[in-house]
């Protein structure tokens, strides 16, 4: 069929198996070619295809609530819900988010970019049945990987306590994880629990066994599948547990779903898929390099990487290389890592070594409290974590590491923009999460290079926390200097023009720089390479009575500007005239770096704009 000419997910109700079984290949072929132009999250939508069908077959979108985890395993929800002729515009500005997006559809009634909040959120869904009648079932799609993190398990406790509530709980299982231990006979007493008549046959007997010897004969069907199976740890939460199903065999599906559907109890659906499943390369993926991808082309696998005048790699592997560098002169250290060994390209250094790195799932604040506890016995941690998910660990960094003045680096990654992710992980908000924090200090390098500098004073000068910043982008991979002097904390004066005095960091630093000294501009530009502490040297060197500016990359309210601006207020000390630019309090959606920035007067010829008009 043509996909775009899907309305809603109705029509499935009809469609024999056969049919859907074609259909799902349509739809592999379709995600694999827009994904191919686009990029995005591949592996896990080509893993649920059957899944997701089943689930919108058996259940009615929207009066049945169907949530997906994160989102990533969204897009065969999309498409069978009316946006596949949307998906040339995926994760671009303006476009198709590649998230779920309650704007989109009436069929999206849960959105989020972090994982692990499908339970908690359908937990809240669950109890406003109470007063919202028209709500249908409540369904929630986690994977293995996200059912691991504490929030999901406080969720799953949680709903397991009310017998009397209906939650159905599709865990998608690629990862062998769970179920490693589950084998032939557990298959076989799932079918045999699964049918029908001896389900009624159990209701019917039941209801003639006197109450006293319920619990009895309870305890001993538990006993008995403990010994065929293997113990369940869902029905001991208090669920009704089938499964492991074969995620891309629609009979098994459709009959499992059914049966959960017709329940009145806590359910959950154990389904095991493959990931990445109908494509050879992403089939064939161990590390994750197929998860979210870039533009690739199709028969060869190989990712259409944009020409460029000299090799690159990312600020990520630059990190990573330098990491591995320390690592090579025995230094005790560990790195930390929350479930990122991909996206902040530690396959090399875990190769390398192994023994030095700690990668502690979905679990951002074990990963920050562990830290704590390494610091304070005198181990070093470097806590490798992205600007979005270190707000999942506020308190963590607060209360473990910083109340402890311990010893721990941060490397925050993604910091700033990160295009095609979006709102849900735009690094923006950590500067402001931050800076109020006792005992902490918060840097940005202008490059790689000065970097270096920071993550070696970090590492041998710093005496409590330290976090530093760095941004989704590509550097030059020409040779840098590991060993490079370490930075203490103090800012660096690039120019020394005299009508205005622009305060900045990061990747904007040093284009301004080159245009001021092209343009013969009378701008005073300092490298504000620690946000925290300030530099009271630099600062009061400052001109007062001209116009002063500060340039951002990160929301203005609690952010780097006002740190500046509160240093004079403090002290009583009138500024002339004085200029945050950065985001404003709305959340900033899709789209690439340079677009974005544009749009919000932030990039350099932004930037330039509004200087020139102050001189």
């Amino acid at each position: 069929m043509d996909l775009n000419t899907i309305k809603d997910p109705h029509f499935l109700k009809s469609m024999r198996i056969s049919e859907l079984e074609t259909l799902s290949q349509e739809i592999r072929s379709f995600l694999i070619g827009k994904l191919s132009q686009t990029g995005g999250h591949l592996s896990s939508n080509l893993g649920v295809v059957e899944l997701t069908i089943a689930m919108h077959k058996v259940f009615d979108s929207p009066k049945d609530q169907l949530i997906f985890d994160v989102g990533h395993q969204g897009y065969v929800h999309k498409i069978l819900t009316g946006r596949a002729n949307q998906f040339d515009t995926l994760r671009q500005a303006d476009g198709l988010s590649g998230f779920l997006k309650r704007a989109e559809s009436e069929h999206d009634v849960y959105e989020a970019g972090h994982s692990s909040t499908s339970l908690a959120a359908g937990a809240g869904m669950l109890f406003a049945k109470d007063y919202k009648q028209d709500l249908g079932h409540i369904v929630m799609l986690i994977g293995d990987g996200a059912m691991a993190s504490g929030m999901a398990l406080e969720a799953l406790n949680f709903m397991g306590h009310f017998p009397n509530r209906h939650p159905v709980i599709i865990l998608n299982d690629n990862e062998m994880s769970i179920s490693e231990n589950i084998g032939y006979l557990s298959k076989i007493l799932t079918r045999v629990r699964m049918k029908r008549s001896l389900r009624t046959i159990r209701r019917g007997t039941g209801k003639m066994i006197p109450k006293p010897l319920r619990g009895f004969t309870a305890k001993v069907e538990k006993r008995l599948k403990g010994f065929v199976a293997g113990h369940s740890y869902f029905e001991d939460l208090g669920y009704l547990y089938y499964g492991p199903l074969d995620g891309h065999n629609y009979k098994h599906l459709l009959a499992a779903l059914e049966i959960a559907k017709a329940e009145k109890r806590p359910c959950i659906v154990h389904v095991k898929t493959q990931k990445g499943k109908g494509y050879f390369h992403s089939e064939n993926d161990s590390v994750g390099t197929w998860h979210g991808v870039k533009p690739f082309e199709i028969e060869t696998g190989d990712f259409l990487a944009s020409k460029k005048a000299k090799p690159m790699l990312s600020s990520s592997k630059a990190v990573a290389n330098y990491l591995m560098h320390r690592a090579s002169k025995q230094d005790p250290f560990y790195v930390i890592t929350p479930a990122m060994i991909g996206g902040s390209e530690l396959g090399d250094f875990q190769a390398k070594y192994p023994q030095q790195l700690i990668d502690v799932g979905i679990a951002e604040q074990t990963a920050v409290t562990m830290a704590s506890g390494l610091a304070l016995k005198g181990v070093m941690p470097f806590v490798s974590i992205y600007s979005t998910f270190i707000q999942r660990a506020y308190d963590q960094v607060l209360h473990d590491v910083c109340r402890h003045h311990a010893h721990v680096v941060f490397g925050i990654d993604r910091a700033g923009l990160v295009g095609g992710d979006g709102e849900t992980h735009q690094g923006i908000y950590d500067i402001p999460m931050l800076l109020h924090i006792p005992n902490i200090t918060i840097a940005h390098p202008k490059n790689m290079q000065e970097a270096y500098g920071l993550f070696n004073y970090a590492f041998d000068g710093q005496k409590g926390p330290m976090a530093i910043r760095f941004a989704k982008e590509n550097v030059f991979a020409e040779p840098y200097d590991y060993d490079i002097e370490a930075i203490p904390p103090s800012w660096e004066v690039l120019t020394e023009g005299p009508s205005v005095t622009v305060i900045t960091f990061g990747s904007l630093v040093e284009p301004l720089q080159e245009v001021i000294i092209k343009e013969n501009l009378p701008v005073r530009l300092v490298n504000a390479r620690y946000l925290k502490p300030l530099d009271s040297k630099v600062l009061d060197s400052i001109d007062t009575e001209k116009p002063m500016v500060t340039v951002e990359e990160s929301t203005l309210q609690g952010g780097f500007g006002s740190y500046v601006r509160d240093y004079f207020t403090d002290r009583g000390i009138a500024l002339k005239q004085f200029k945050r630019f950065g985001f404003d309090a709305a959340f900033v959606e899709q789209g690439d770096r340079k677009t974005m920035l544009g749009r919000y007067g932030l990039d350099l010829e932004g930037v330039l704009k509004q200087v020139k008009a102050l001189l």
